[in-house]
């Protein structure tokens, strides 16, 4: 028997990372919003690392805060260490991670949610998502028996969707910290034509704070001062706690070599595919036999518990040999697992059958947002939630979509390599990824997004004045070095010397000696008596801007290229298949993806350069004839 529940704009199927930030852009965005979960006490859940950043991820937070979002702003509030990861490289790289208290951040997001106007909470699982007779979403179906009335839903079922946990010898159905899993929604989409696959991840065990001997660990210490995530954190912030690190040994390997047997991946229990990038701790001793040690960090969980995360140690062996291998350890021999480390399998779709909106392309008004997608990591899930929340409330304000290009953002090449290449496994974002990374900086992404987010509606006309203000110092400092002499002094050429680099005997622009690879923006500031105080985020981008003038200049310049092609808009319905001149497999991958522009037709997978002159050639006679036809 079912029932009706009321009305609404947007219903987001799960509240993890992708589901409370599309929620919260969504009902920010004057959409009346419904937010489900299995769980209220499982809102924006760390199931894995309580952490936030990283290589790349970093600047995918730093992304959504510059949009609007709010990822950032909870890792401010609730960092417990913060570290600057890649200083040893160049600013294309520097990447922010912070060791978060779990239970806070969840604290944090779900009384974001329950004091959003617009947006309504609750637990209850979503098991249908129900269309009108011109196949549009029009409302979503609980297990209770209830009907919500709704004009889109962005399923967001992270790891939950026919989650199923392997411990060794031992299977059973649940989510991630044995909340049950969804069952209800893979036959629904499945017969709307949506294509579903099965991936697997895991998570490492929890030890027992007091059950190891620090003594033997090497310390980590978080970075000082902080740097915070958010634009808009203003309040200095400092790290409460040590994170530790330790090496496993040969003796650990071995007894991960005489159990492999006892292993779901091996034994071919687990068929589902993990991710490439962050393998078991089993799989590393595999691929990897070479190496005597590996590595391994000890984070705490949060400030009031004594849970420990064994960053690198992910398994799926039975909790015996989790134990045993871990006592190996120097530093854990006396180690108890509160937690045991556990691999899981679970129902995800090929985001290849999504638009660059994260909206599916045969089922109006269907997104798709985070694991969901193919993906890991909490980072890549709040972004795609952020993107599925605003292309939904702006489809139905009848509005143009929101469509970040792989030059605006890391974003944008995440969604364009999922939408365009695909994954075969759980995607996961790393700089290596975009090829405009010395222009996808974490220290600019607010000059590269707030102005779109404010545009949007996402970011207030304050922030909006106050970003506007950076940009001007930013601008003007520029200025100033470009035009700026700096004469030679003893202690000048003391320091150009010691730095490996020549000294001067006349006046040099104090932006020429910037671009000096041996010195810094801070280096030649200090022998500038007309340098003005400006803040650490105004210097950090000024320094960069200046160094890499070049570099960045010829990065814009292949941006403009790229654009172009972009611009180039392929005919929707176009039979590809017909196109004389295309390879075989072209034909296939463009009939099967159809990409919207050349630009994205260029980055399949088996469309070569020689295919894109094809194109090319064909869409000129194509507009050749229409020219002649007026």
């Amino acid at each position: 028997m079912s029932y009706e529940m009321g009305e609404y704009d947007i219903a987001v199927i799960g509240a993890g990372h992708a589901g409370t930030e599309a929620a919260l852009a969504a009902a920010r965005l004057g959409m009346r919003t419904i937010l489900f979960t299995l769980s209220l006490d499982t809102i924006a859940n760390m199931p894995c690392n309580p952490s936030i950043g990283g290589t790349a991820k970093g600047h995918l937070v730093r992304e959504i805060d510059a949009l609007g979002g709010e990822m950032a702003k909870a890792a401010d509030a609730t960092f417990l260490q913060s570290r600057m990861l890649n200083m040893g490289k160049g600013p294309a790289v520097h990447s922010l991670r912070v060791q978060s208290d779990r239970r806070a951040y969840h604290a944090y997001m779900k009384s974001v949610l329950e004091h959003q106007e617009n947006l309504w909470l609750k637990q209850d699982e979503v098991v249908a998502v129900t269309f009108d007779e011109d196949g549009k979403v029009n409302g979503v179906d609980t297990r209770l028996g209830a009907h919500y009335r709704v004009k889109a839903a962005i399923v967001c079922s992270g790891t939950y969707q026919r989650g199923v946990i392997h411990v060794g010898e031992i299977s059973y159905p649940s989510g991630p910290d044995a909340v049950a899993p969804s069952v209800g929604l893979t036959d629904m989409l499945k017969e709307r034509g949506i294509t579903i696959r099965r991936f697997k991840t895991g998570t490492p065990c929890r030890l027992n704070r007091r059950s190891i001997d620090f003594s033997k660990l090497t310390v980590q210490e978080g970075d000082e001062p902080v740097v915070p995530f958010s634009f808009e954190t203003k309040e200095p912030l400092s790290n409460k706690v040590v994170c530790y690190m330790g090496y496993t040994n040969a003796k650990t390997h071995e007894i991960i070599r005489q159990n492999l047997h006892r292993s779901p991946i091996y034994s071919g229990r687990i068929e589902a595919i993990g991710p490439r990038y962050c393998p078991s701790f089993e799989d590393k001793v595999v691929r990897f036999s070479d190496k005597p040690r590996h590595q391994l960090f000890l984070e705490p969980m949060g400030e009031n518990t004594e849970e420990m995360y064994m960053q690198g140690m992910s398994s799926s062996l039975p909790e015996d040999v989790q134990l045993a291998f871990i006592r190996t350890i120097e530093g854990f021999e006396h180690a108890e697992i509160m937690r045991n480390a556990y691999a899981i399998e679970y129902d995800c779709c090929n985001p290849l059958e999504l638009l660059p909106t994260l909206e599916f392309k045969t089922v109006s008004g269907l997104y798709g947002a985070g694991q969901f997608n193919g993906t890991s990591g909490y980072e890549e899930a709040a972004a795609q939630g952020l993107i599925a929340g605003i292309n939904a409330a702006r489809s139905i304000a009848g509005k143009k979509p929101l469509i970040l290009d792989r030059a605006s953002s890391y974003i944008g090449t995440l969604i364009d390599d999922l939408t365009v290449k695909g994954c075969s496994d759980p995607y996961r974002m790393m700089t290596s990824r975009s090829e405009y990374r010395l222009i996808l900086r974490q220290d600019n992404a607010d000059k590269r997004l707030t102005p779109l987010g404010h545009e949007i509606g996402l970011i207030s006309d304050e922030r909006f004045l106050c970003f506007e203000e950076k940009m001007r110092q930013i601008e003007e400092e520029i200025m100033r070095v470009e035009r700026r002499t700096i004469s030679p002094s003893e202690a000048l050429n003391a320091l150009l010397v010691s730095r490996g680099t020549s000294p001067i005997s006349t006046g040099v622009r104090a932006a020429d000696l910037i671009r000096r690879p041996q010195l810094s923006y801070e280096d030649v500031m200090s022998f500038d008596e007309e340098a003005p105080d400006l803040p650490r985020a105004v210097r950090e981008e000024v320094g960069i801007e200046i160094k890499y003038a070049g570099y960045i200049q010829k990065q814009l310049a292949q941006v403009a290229e790229m654009r172009k092609l972009e611009a180039r808009q392929l005919p929707a319905g176009t039979d590809y298949s017909t196109l004389a001149g295309l390879s075989l497999e072209a034909r296939e991958k463009l009939q099967k993806i159809r990409p919207l522009n050349i630009g994205q037709a260029s980055r399949i997978s088996g469309v070569s350069p020689a295919d894109v002159s094809v194109l090319l050639v064909w869409m000129q006679q194509k507009e050749g004839r229409h020219d002649s036809d007026k």
